[in-house]
């Protein structure tokens, strides 16, 4: 099955959610002057409005439930998240732009980089791996030891038969790169409610408990 085509079966079945958690995909947490210890920078899935999205939302609560007695922020990358998949690498450069900035000014935050479908070839763009989705901004490699863990759901990059941990040698140790069976953006699958499943289905439960791991082993 073809990117786009998967993408067109997903989009069908999210409007059916969609106005179920517009409310939650708003819920960004805005940057501030102070520093905190950890900040989670996220990118959402194709169509979602502006925010952290579906799977960012409960992925950083969950990763400030489990980091008790540390600061936990987050930002929600700023690019289009178009249907057509075309925005992936400018979001990758805003990624990109945002750690350069927040490492620069706030020198012992560490991160936890993410993103959802779409969002996930951010991710991977950001971090250097080479995908069909465009070309865009990339991390600095001195940076890489802040980026403590990368989280990613339904990457587009498995249907090539790659995945960040595979693909990268410099963060592939540090990710988690979750594809439900059937979803047919990052498996070839056919059900496209499988790429709705990652909020429901314990996926980001457990990739929060793996990113708090990682920066609670330093």
């Amino acid at each position: 099955m073809s990117l786009s085509l998967a993408v067109r079966r997903v989009v069908t079945a999210a409007a059916v959610v969609a106005t179920s958690v517009t409310g939650l995909a708003m819920t960004a947490s805005p940057a501030t002057a102070a520093c905190a210890d950890v900040e989670v920078v996220f990118a959402r899935g194709s169509t979602e409005l502006p925010g952290l999205g579906i799977v960012g939302t409960p992925l950083v609560r969950a990763i400030q439930q489990n980091l008790p007695g540390k600061t936990v922020t987050s930002y929600a990358v700023n690019y289009a998240a178009n249907v057509s998949q075309t925005s992936a690498g400018p979001g990758a450069t805003d990624m990109s732009n945002h750690v350069k900035q927040v490492a620069a000014q706030c020198a012992n935050t560490v991160f936890v980089l993410g993103g959802y479908s779409q969002g996930a070839s951010v991710t991977d763009i950001a971090i250097g791996i080479r995908t069909f989705l465009g070309t865009g901004g990339t991390i600095p490699t001195n940076l890489a030891p802040r980026i403590k863990a990368i989280t990613v759901f339904g990457n587009p990059l498995r249907l090539y038969g790659q995945n960040i941990n595979t693909a990268s040698p410099l963060y592939g140790s540090r990710a988690r790169d979750v594809c439900a069976t059937g979803d047919p953006v990052c498996g070839g699958g056919f059900n496209a409610l499988a790429h709705l499943s990652y909020p429901t289905n314990g996926s980001v439960t457990s990739a929060a408990q793996f990113a708090a791991n990682l920066v609670k082993a330093g």
